[in-house]
C-alpha cells in the first residue's frame, strides 16, 4: 500500500498499517555508465519487493540527501548539507509517528544516509519511547563473501557504482545502465585489515566518481543479488514484527 495512493477520506487505512516504509535514495554521480538516480531506483524498487503479506505503507522516496565530497565535485550531483537532511528526516519520522504509527523501516540505499539514518533514529526513538526503527541497507541482505556464485570473478564488486549496485540496478531498469567497451575499470585496493573499519578519503584510491570491475556487470547477477536481497529482507522484516510483538505483549 503506497501512501501516495491513499485518499483524505481512507486515512483510517494508513494509520491501521503495522509499520511504515520510507525509502532513502540520492541524486548521485554513479560514472558515465549509471543513471543518477540508482539509488532512487533501488531505494523505491526494493521497496515495492517488501512481501505484500505484511500490511505496509510505503512512503514517497527520498531523493534529495547529503553526498560525499568523493561525489559532491562531480557534475550532476545534487549534495544536501548532513545538518539539514538530519532535520529533514526527523520531521518526516516524527509527521509518521504522530499519526500513530509507530513502527518504521528506513530502506536505505545510499551508503552516505547510513550515519545520518542512525543519528536519526536513536534522537526519535529517546523521544518515542513506542517507537521501533528499523534501518536496512539493501547491500548488506547479500553476504559479502558470494560474490564468484552471483558472477563476479576475482572481484566482491561491491563499490560505489561497480558491478554489485550496477547489476542490481539494471535489474530494476535494463534500459539505464550502459556500459561502454572504453569505461574505464578500477581494481580493488587491499585491504587495510581483516577486521571492520571505515576509511573515508578526499580522494580515494582506484576512483574516479565510481570504482569496481564495472564489465562484469549483468542482468543475471543483478537478478541473482535481487532475488536474494528480497528473500533476506523479508525475512528480517518478519522477525522484527515478531520481536516488536513480543516486546509490547511483554510490556502490556
Amino acid at each position: 500500500m503506497r501512501a501516495t495512493d491513499i485518499h483524505g477520506r481512507d486515512f483510517h487505512k494508513l494509520i491501521q498499517a503495522d509499520f511504515a516504509v520510507v525509502p532513502l535514495g540520492s541524486f548521485e554521480y554513479h560514472g558515465p555508465h549509471s543513471p543518477y538516480g540508482t539509488d532512487i531506483i533501488l531505494a523505491d524498487g526494493f521497496a515495492n519487493k517488501i512481501d505484500s503479506s505484511f500490511n505496509a505503507v510505503i512512503y514517497p522516496t527520498i531523493p534529495f540527501t547529503a553526498c560525499p565530497g568523493k561525489t559532491a565535485k562531480y557534475p550532476g550531483t545534487i549534495s544536501i548539507r548532513p545538518s539539514v537532511i538530519q532535520e529533514y528526516l526527523i520531521d518526516v519520522l516524527e509527521g509518521i509517528l504522530k499519526q500513530g504509527i509507530s513502527n518504521i523501516i528506513l530502506l536505505n540505499a545510499h551508503d552516505g544516509n547510513i550515519g545520518i539514518s542512525r543519528t536519526v533514529a536513536e534522537y526519535v526513538t529517546a523521544n518515542y519511547k513506542d517507537a521501533s526503527i528499523l534501518l536496512i541497507n539493501w547491500w548488506q541482505m547479500v553476504e559479502i563473501d558470494k560474490a564468484e556464485e552471483l558472477g563476479f570473478i576475482n572481484t566482491k564488486g561491491r563499490g560505489h557504482g561497480g558491478p554489485y549496485e550496477m547489476s542490481a540496478t539494471k535489474a530494476f531498469r535494463p534500459d539505464l545502465v550502459h556500459i561502454k567497451n572504453e569505461d574505464q575499470e578500477f581494481n580493488e585496493t587491499p585491504l587495510l585489515s581483516k577486521l571492520p573499519y571505515v576509511l573515508v578519503e578526499g580522494i580515494p584510491n582506484s576512483w574516479d566518481g565510481y570504482t569496481g570491475m564495472i564489465q562484469q556487470t549483468s542482468l543475471e547477477s543483478g537478478n541473482k543479488i535481487v532475488e536474494e536481497t528480497i528473500n533476506n529482507m523479508n525475512s528480517l522484516i518478519k522477525n522484527w514484527l515478531i520481536h516488536v510483538k513480543n516486546k509490547k505483549g511483554m510490556e502490556s
